[in-house]
């Protein structure tokens, strides 16, 4: 059986209203600070995470200990620069 024009019409304007009801949600979701504020809070959800926060300190100690021994590197360059330069200006 053949539907009835009004509920074309009904059907058509439901449809017209979810659409615009969707439309909305996506430009609200896409607004740059929306999206700030739910890429801040799920950062916040994953550094609760125990095993997260074992993995960062894990790499913490990790980048301290190259710094510790790039810099304990550049010391003894340093010195044994120096020491070079000492021995050299005692041979002239």
């Amino acid at each position: 059986m053949a539907r009835d024009i009004d509920d074309i019409q009904r059907d058509i304007e439901r449809t017209r209203r979810q659409l615009a009801s969707t439309l909305d949600e996506l430009a609200t979701r896409g607004k740059p600070q929306n999206l700030v504020n739910d890429a801040k809070r799920e950062a916040n959800v994953k550094l609760q995470d125990p095993q997260v926060q074992k993995v960062l300190a894990g790499v913490a100690v990790a980048v301290v200990g190259v710094v510790a021994l790039v810099v304990a590197r550049n010391r003894k360059r340093s010195n044994d620069i120096k020491e070079l330069r000492r021995l050299l200006a005692g041979r002239v």
